[in-house]
């Protein structure tokens, strides 16, 4: 009988490892352009000191990214559908507008680092390098529309590989100090601007179109099912999937940060990407400058793709409208395009972009964890009473922030 167990197992678990992939998708938005301002901004100028942040808000990001892929795991519906489908036509418009504003703060965010990272690498002009990304994404996205799910999360991982690998490379010739970086795990905060910052760091990597779309990437990579075995192996194969991808992600965050604390404090520049790039090339030769902005185009590249894929699950669950990817592309590109062709930094609109992520999170992170908590939507798989504390908790955490965000920015000088 242990045999016949333990063969039913090990044949189980090949089957468990085919069930990944959903989360790898939505983890891209979780090493994004943004991700790169914000934590080589932290890192040059203030060091180790908001490595705490970055951990804790990987830790939410496990929670969340997994309460919304099994939300859609057992529902069969996305998040913006359920929200849709309890909400009146005003507020479905008014709910469908907020989210719209998210997603179009991550979609200039995208556009705006692949474009500086084909400047840095080919030295193309800023709005000339978004037209490019946006051209790339649709023919990344024409994968997703053609030949379905898992062919579009091959191209996605291969991206996340080049990503890992660009932002990750500065390390092994950057000496870092473990002391100080594990001193950088005490939670503290040094003036304002860090506040702001962290708030950055936290839109950037609890970021809530990655809320809304990983509901839908587990029900379309999955579909619905009425069995409740089989409903339970997904649940087992997604915490995994979530577990392994976004602790991949949170590595990467944690190396560009560890990256900019060791080989950029002090540097004169280092408040932009392209600073970064320069003092890097300059501190750790341009081998590992160039790997750094082949991984920041990958990173616009595969995030940008990620973005129209969420775009338009909110479009469709709220608006009940249904646009196609790539038109929707296309239309998005814009705002981008005109900023950079504006003048504005680059940068500095990438950091502002995740501050206004981080105060859209609340909206998809609350109603996520109300419907998780909630027995007539999710039947024998509600979540059980400490884990509906937790993300109360979570929740509660984000919001507090947030004010503190709006407070201090308000009343700076």
């Amino acid at each position: 009988m242990a045999l016949e167990v333990a063969e039913r197992r090990s044949r189980a678990r090949p089957r468990l490892w085919l069930l990944l992939g959903p989360a790898f998708v939505a983890a891209i938005a979780y090493v994004d352009p943004g991700n790169v301002a914000a934590n080589l901004t932290a890192g040059a100028q203030y060091g180790y000191l908001l490595v705490w942040v970055l951990v804790a808000a990987n830790a939410i990001a496990v929670f969340v990214q997994y309460q919304s892929a099994k939300l859609g795991i057992v529902t069969g519906r996305s998040l913006p559908e359920l929200l849709g489908a309890r909400l009146g036509s005003a507020g479905r418009r008014a709910y469908w507008a907020q989210a719209e504003l998210v997603a179009a703060a991550t979609d200039i965010a995208e556009v705006i680092g692949g474009a500086i990272a084909l400047n840095l690498l080919f030295g193309l002009p800023l709005p000339l390098g978004a037209v490019l990304v946006g051209v790339a994404a649709i023919g990344i996205l024409a994968v997703q529309s053609r030949r379905g799910q898992r062919p579009f999360e091959a191209v996605i991982l291969a991206l996340l590989g080049v990503i890992a690998i660009g932002f990750l490379a500065g390390l092994v010739v950057s000496p870092v100090d473990w002391g100080a970086a594990a001193n950088g795990l005490v939670p503290r905060f040094d003036g304002a601007p860090t506040v702001l910052l962290a708030a950055s760091m936290l839109g950037a990597t609890v970021m809530p179109h990655a809320i809304y779309l990983h509901s839908a990437l587990a029900r379309d990579r999955h579909g619905s099912s009425g069995d409740p075995g089989r409903v339970r192996t997904l649940l087992r194969a997604t915490r995994l999937d979530v577990v392994l991808a976004l602790v991949l992600a949170g590595a990467v965050n944690v190396a560009m940060l560890l990256l900019a604390a060791s080989a950029l404090p002090g540097v004169a520049g280092t408040d932009t990407i392209e600073g970064a790039h320069a003092a890097i090339g300059a501190a750790l030769g341009p081998v590992v400058a160039a790997v750094f902005a082949i991984g920041l185009l990958a990173s616009g590249l595969a995030s940008t793709s990620v973005g129209s894929y969420a775009g338009a699950t909110i479009m469709s669950g709220l608006l009940r409208v249904r646009v196609p990817l790539l038109v929707r592309r296309v239309v998005t590109l814009i705002p981008a395009v005109i900023i950079l062709a504006l003048g504005v930094d680059p940068t500095w609109a990438l950091v502002l972009s995740q501050v206004l992520l981080s105060l859209g999170i609340p909206f998809a992170m609350i109603p996520l964890l109300r419907l998780t908590g909630s027995r007539e939507v999710m039947g024998a798989q509600v979540d059980r009473t400490w884990v509906r504390w937790v993300g109360a908790g979570v929740a509660g955490l984000v919001v507090v922030l947030n004010l503190a965000l709006v407070l201090l920015t308000v009343s700076a000088p």
